[in-house]
């Protein structure tokens, strides 16, 4: 049983389209005002970074408006592609808001009357583009662009057939830049992007003053929580690996969580004066700051793992093995999980009731990957811009 390689992903062929559709055509000068819908996750907003920045650029003068999620407008801040951000609660979506189809009819409004020339639905393979694409149809968006497995017929002006899984499954930027390739926008800087802010990194450095860390200092962070619970780690096992790490270097272990995490944290953290519980103490910039000066991040796979690519520090994803798609994208990384016949479940809460894809590594497996990755930043891997 294999528990700390890569998983395989089988590359799609990232040019195919349906059969009806026209021939592939550019987008051009006469596009500038670009919708992306992306109403899921703040990773999954960082992880379509690249496309974005290669929609932003095919042609001078575009002008890109995000429409996402809570987690996913909060992630728009810190990218310099996006120029507006809406935030909305996308029926299609899972969230604990309840539906409205007042405000539904209020966004379809809102959105036509701002002008858009097109719009680029971005999903995964599990997602159906339609609801999204019924929106900016009824919206008056005049171009409209996605993966799709079901003939759209008039809802999308630009198909790309839908080949996941069935034809092999690429990482969630592959196949986001795959879509926009179709309309002329390609990317030579694949790089995820979160633009890291002088004044988060100040008041971080203060609030770890604080609690008695040198934010220049090597220490790791541990990341113990994620929206779902079949991509939960043990907090016990984070909690003695914290304990080993920090007595085989010496350095501090962080601890990262919302407020509502408060709990969890706190049993990583133990009482251990090593180990600092900072559950509900950053803001997510300061939080890309953290993670950008630490040594190494642990964490189950969730947004902080994505923040880690977009500013290059080392990480040990404990990946679960609900969806193949989302691993972490040129950073130096180590992802540790136990294969089981069970694999690509896409379910939030193990329905085997064994969790044995992330109960099936041990805490020895998840020190050693951190210990081998502390000098393993990439020199290469560019730093972003600090911003006033």
């Amino acid at each position: 049983m294999k528990r700390e390689i890569p998983v395989t992903i089988q590359p799609a062929d990232a040019h195919a389209r349906a059969p009806a559709t026209a021939a592939q055509r550019v987008w051009g000068e006469d596009v500038r005002r670009i919708l992306c819908i992306r109403p899921d996750n703040l990773g999954d907003v960082l992880m379509t970074t690249p496309a974005m920045h290669a929609l932003k650029h095919a042609y001078p003068g575009r002008h890109l408006t995000l429409l996402a999620s809570g987690s996913g407008a909060q992630a728009a801040r810190f990218i310099d592609d996006i120029d507006d951000v809406i935030e909305y609660h996308a029926p299609w979506v899972k969230h604990e808001k309840p539906i409205d189809a007042a405000a539904d009819l209020a966004m379809r409004d809102r959105l036509a009357s701002l002008g858009f020339d097109a719009a680029v639905i971005f999903s995964v393979y599990s997602q159906n583009p339609l609801p999204a694409a019924m929106l900016c149809h009824l919206a008056n968006i005049p171009r409209r662009l996605a993966h799709c497995r079901e003939n759209p017929y008039g809802l999308l002006t630009d198909w790309v057939a839908e080949r996941e899984p069935q034809h092999g499954t690429r990482h969630e930027v592959e196949r986001q830049l795959a879509l926009v390739a179709n309309v002329g926008a390609v990317a030579n800087d694949t790089r995820m992007r979160f633009s890291l802010r002088a004044a988060d990194e100040a008041s971080l450095e203060h609030k770890l003053d604080e609690r008695g860390i040198d934010l220049h200092a090597p220490y790791f962070v541990m990341h113990p929580g994620a929206t779902a619970a079949s991509r939960r780690y043990p907090p016990a096992r984070f909690s003695e690996a914290a304990r080993v790490l920090a007595a085989r270097t010496g350095w501090p272990v962080l601890v990262t969580g919302s407020a509502s995490e408060a709990g969890l944290c706190d049993a990583v953290s133990a009482g251990d004066a090593r180990i600092v519980n900072l559950a509900g103490a950053l803001q997510l910039g300061e939080l890309a700051a953290l993670i950008n000066e630490a040594r190494v991040l642990v964490s189950n796979n969730s947004g902080p793992v994505h923040i880690a690519s977009a500013v290059g520090t080392p990480v040990v994803d404990l990946y679960a093995l609900t969806n193949p798609q989302h691993m972490p994208w040129q950073t130096p990384h180590r992802v540790l999980y136990h294969d089981v016949p069970c694999r690509w479940c896409y379910r939030s809460v193990c329905p085997e009731g064994h969790h044995t894809c992330l109960l099936g590594v041990s805490v020895d497996e998840v020190v050693d990957a951190a210990l081998s990755l502390i000098d393993a930043r990439t020199e290469h891997h560019p730093a972003h811009l600090t911003l006033p």
